[in-house]
């Protein structure tokens, strides 16, 4: 089941996201986080921060699962997703030493990686809440437009639409990695509450295609039409093309 939260612009949509996730770390203070990288939650966890610095949110107990990792990034490279992470939440927060997890990008044997990432997120029970993030064509973590939805974590190439949209993040185009190992739509929608966040009127089409469109594996997104649970919290520019 599908619920709209209509922010009136990307500081508020980073905040009411920042609620959903605290009340669930409320709810259930040992619960399992599934996280996102990208410029759409990093507000999210900005306030996130905050609060915890006010007293009014604790993350002693919470574990974290991470989406995705880019390919032969090593952890210390300001653009790895492990950086990021790091960088934006978990050195701000008292999460414990050893509760955040990512995809190893510099594994030797990514086969055996993936199969590792899965079994470790079925080792923490799951997944309680999947924070995600939407490409402008409909991919979810990494899981990029193609011809089935992928269950387990896996390697992928990236589309050139998103290399193109990550250059912005590195000196030059070359640098952007080609590959990624991302959880599996069947991760993610086994997830027992999604939350996505859209921001801007560049996101409205693949918001309006995603979640009122026909349910295709070209739109990765439109599988959680399917999902019992989420909540989609966009602002007006985002949802300018919904009714």
């Amino acid at each position: 089941m599908l619920k709209i939260l209509r922010t009136k612009d990307y500081a508020d949509m980073s905040r009411k996201t920042a609620n959903l996730i605290s009340a669930q770390i409320i709810l259930k203070p040992d619960c399992v986080l599934g996280l996102a990288t990208g410029s759409s939650p990093v507000g999210a966890y900005m306030q996130l921060v905050d609060w915890y610095k006010k007293g009014d949110v604790d993350f002693s107990r919470v574990r974290t699962v991470n989406l995705d990792e880019y390919l032969g990034l090593p952890r210390e490279n300001d653009q790895s997703y492990y950086y990021f992470m790091h960088h934006n939440l978990f050195d701000h927060v008292n999460l414990p030493e050893g509760a955040s997890n990512l995809p190893n990008g510099m594994a030797e044997d990514m086969n055996a990686e993936c199969a590792r990432y899965d079994a470790l997120i079925r080792s923490l029970g799951g997944v309680d809440l999947q924070l995600l993030g939407i490409g402008h064509d409909g991919h979810i973590g990494f899981n990029e437009p193609c011809d089935h939805f992928p269950t387990g974590t896996h390697v992928v190439d990236l589309a050139e639409r998103t290399i193109e949209a990550n250059q912005r993040f590195f000196a030059s185009r070359d640098e952007v990695p080609r590959k990624a190992v991302t959880m599996g739509i069947g991760t993610i929608m086994a997830a027992r509450k999604v939350v996505l966040v859209a921001s801007g009127a560049e996101k409205a089409p693949i918001v309006k295609e995603a979640f009122f469109g026909p349910v295709t594996p070209q739109v990765p997104a439109s599988i959680l039409q399917m999902h019992p649970d989420v909540t989609l919290v966009a602002d007006e520019a985002a949802l300018s093309l919904v009714k």
